[in-house]
């Protein structure tokens, strides 16, 4: 009835007609406003920071700086929320002024008097890790991580994953020919329509008001936890709509900054908002990487040994950098069978803005690197790229770089995929057709895989509730970020119940207090995983309603359906209740009633991960 139909988004009809609020559209008289007192060096040491001018200027409330504040990071604890004693990245914030209004906060910060000692500076993983080359971290040995995270002291290397596999000297020798390749990709913004903001309020009675254009509502909670000692149910987020993220809005950054100038002003209600170059040189970027691919293969194009080394440009700090290099070692090969396997995957500081994932988890880059490489093979040895990788596709039963061994269940059916492929593509008739002198036509041809790379408790949460005309209400913690999730669910769930999709309302905002947690919206698993959680309500809803209607049309529950806005006999439609008149139980004409109202709860947790 509803899925596989194409329909009008929920969220439509407020984003045509301006009705649509993103966190920055919610202003309150008395709020106060942040702006941002920034680094002028990659790298430097902070020798002195004057903060009384800018106090004493018209409608300053505080100058918040770094001194006292605990070290942060998901994977090890690295990067302080304001800078102290050195900077690391031009754009780096040193102190947050807070005034009345945004003009006044702007101005004060200009007065903020910094003296720097500027540092030599390295802008890419290679310079970074040259012998002599500056240190970012000098003592990275100190930090606070999780027993996944290996820095290499001494160096720029915050975190290396080695991936071993047969041997890979006997590998090189039984090959007939060996090709070498090198990409770079340098670190890129994700400019996103909606620039990152977020608003702080402490109330008197500790509960902490966050506002946030976030993937990630749920983890501010736990991170100010984490950092700050504060508890978690006095943390309460509010996500409304998120105009575009693509990853960068996943860290917590911001949040903590308008938390932080918040507690400076007596919990005063603080916005800070990026305008759009503040957004670039302060905020989380797409991480860059400079890869070396080495492939050695027979004279026929059957891989033999695979040499490969990823440097992931972390930039200042490590946050989600780790978590990417790691990641991308993990599937290093891409989907191809390889005995012999040799990956060092290395996330390298460096004097650039910290690094966050752009869509695929690094997977993009990874595999943009492995398909040169095959490319490049294919043409040493004049093969057809199709039929290399044809022949390399991996299959149940081998075993990828870390050595799980696969099943049909896991990686389907590779060479059957790339079988339609290239019946789709027409490869055979043509590759390359120059049109005219200045435009070529041309065709290639690529593959990549992706494991999982998601926390293992992860999980998805979903409410669903009647309304007393028969209408159904869905809460799910999934953001509405411009992907049209909250549609998707609403979909799932007129198709469960046999119901038109109109009558499904989505609530589009989160706020954590009320709303089933969904760990984060990222890597395209909204759907699947909220999803599950909406089908399991609504079969939770359904068996609920077939237990009120059991008892009141004298029939069992195995005997009847729900659809149609009714609950009917499977063998006798004409006999039914409307859901209506059973959403919040039922009462006999003799004043009894049996029932309550109808709550669907529904959760789902991905099965079977390794940490």
């Amino acid at each position: 009835m509803a899925v596989g139909k194409s329909i009008i988004r929920k969220e439509a009809w407020d984003k045509v007609t301006g009705r649509a609020k993103y966190t920055n559209d919610f202003k309150e008289p008395g709020m106060l406003h942040a702006s941002l007192v920034t680094s002028p060096y990659a790298h430097a040491r902070i020798l002195s920071l004057e903060a009384r001018r800018a106090l004493a200027a018209p409608g300053v409330h505080a100058v918040v700086v770094g001194e006292g504040l605990p070290l942060t990071g998901e994977d090890m604890r690295d990067r302080p929320p304001i800078a102290v004693d050195k900077v690391r990245y031009y754009g780096e914030v040193v102190a947050v002024v807070v005034a009345d209004t945004l003009a006044q906060a702007e101005q004060a910060a200009r007065l903020v008097r910094v003296v720097y000692e500027p540092l030599p500076a390295v802008g890419s993983p290679r310079e970074a890790l040259k012998k002599g080359a500056p240190l970012l971290h000098e003592h990275l040995d100190r930090y606070e991580k999780n027993k996944t995270t290996h820095p290499e002291p001494g160096t720029n290397v915050a975190h290396r994953t080695k991936i071993r596999k047969g041997n890979i000297e006997q590998g090189f020798a039984e090959s007939d020919v060996i090709v070498e390749t090198s990409v770079s990709f340098a670190p890129s913004d994700h400019i996103a329509m909606e620039t990152r903001c977020a608003t702080a309020e402490i109330w008197p009675d500790g509960t902490i008001h966050i506002s946030a254009s976030s993937q990630s509502p749920f983890m501010i909670k736990k991170l100010l936890h984490a950092y700050f000692g504060e508890e978690t149910g006095k943390v309460i987020v509010h996500t409304p709509l998120v105009g575009g993220a693509y990853g960068g809005k996943a860290p917590v950054q911001l949040e903590l900054l308008a938390y932080l100038a918040s507690k400076a002003v007596g919990g005063r209600k603080v916005s800070v908002w990026n305008s759009r170059e503040h957004d670039m040189v302060t905020s989380p970027v797409h991480i860059g990487l400079e890869a070396t691919v080495k492939i050695g293969a027979t004279k026929d194009g059957l891989f033999k040994a695979m040499e490969i080394l990823f440097l992931f440009d972390g930039g200042a700090y490590s946050d989600k950098a780790i978590d990417v290099s790691r990641a991308a070692a993990v599937d290093c090969t891409g989907p191809y069978h390889v005995e012999n396997v040799f990956c060092d995957s290395l996330c390298v500081y460096t004097n650039r803005p910290y690094a966050t994932p752009f869509r695929s988890f690094g997977h993009c880059e990874q595999a943009f690197a492995i398909e040169r490489a095959i490319d490049e093979l294919a043409q040493e040895l004049q093969l057809d790229p199709w039929e290399v990788r044809r022949k390399n596709a991996i299959h149940p039963g081998h075993t990828t770089p870390t050595q799980v061994r696969l099943t049909k269940s896991n990686v389907g059916n590779m060479p059957a995929c790339l079988d339609r492929l290239r019946e789709l593509m027409h490869w055979d008739e043509w590759q390359r057709v120059e049109v005219d002198a200045y435009t070529v036509r041309a065709k290639g041809i690529g593959a990549g895989w992706k494991t999982s790379t998601i926390d293992t408790d992860a999980s998805s949460g979903v409410i669903l509730t009647f309304n007393s005309d028969g209408s159904v209400n869905v809460i799910s913690g999934v953001v509405e970020i411009g992907t049209g999730t909250k549609t998707v669910l609403a979909q799932i769930v007129a198709e469960r119940l046999k119901m038109d999709v109109d009558q499904v309302h989505v609530k589009m905002d989160i706020d954590t207090q009320t709303t089933p947690e969904h760990w984060k919206t990222v890597a395209s698993r909204g759907t699947f995983m909220a999803g599950r959680a909406a089908l399991a309500a609504a079969d939770d809803a359904i068996r609920q309603l077939k237990d009120i209607a059991a008892c009141v049309l004298r029939a069992s529950p195995d005997d009847l359906e729900v659809g149609f806005g009714r609950v009917f006999l499977r063998d006798d439609p004409a006999i039914f209740l409307p859901i209506k008149d059973i959403a919040y139980g039922y009462k006999f004409p003799n004043g009894n009633a049996i029932g309550g109202q109808v709550i669907g709860h529904g959760h789902y947790i991905l099965r079977r991960l390794t940490p």
